[in-house]
């Protein structure tokens, strides 16, 4: 597979999955055994794992021992895939947790400083 063939299909993941919330499409476009490097909590593995990840985004579930909030948030990170035979095989990734437990609520917001 060409660098273009596995850009359009990280690209169709983002465009299609997490922004266009057409879940369904991971079973085409991930393996079978897809292997998640830095699990959510809960999240559990395969393509069904993934599809539990791609659907959070909102604090709905205990966290690091904290009761759900039920607030939305948003982070930002760098993510690495493995591609393999066509397919999204492997993810690594690093974010910004910070970032979001101070939108949930859970870490004071520096004065001035933007959540």
């Amino acid at each position: 597979m060409s660098n273009e063939t596995n850009k359009a299909l990280a690209y169709r993941f983002y465009e299609q999955v997490l922004n266009g919330r057409q879940v369904h499409i991971i079973d085409e476009i991930a393996a079978a055994g897809y292997d998640e490097h830095d699990p959510l909590p809960g999240q559990g593995e395969g393509r069904e794992g993934l599809k539990n990840r791609v659907n959070s985004g909102r604090h709905v579930g205990d966290f690091l021992g904290i009761a759900p909030t039920d607030r939305p948030y948003a982070i930002a990170g760098i993510d690495i895939y493995r591609i393999e035979d066509g397919r999204l095989a492997e993810h690594w990734h690093v974010v910004d947790q910070l970032s979001m437990l101070q939108q949930l609520g859970l870490m004071p917001t520096p004065d001035g400083a933007a959540a």
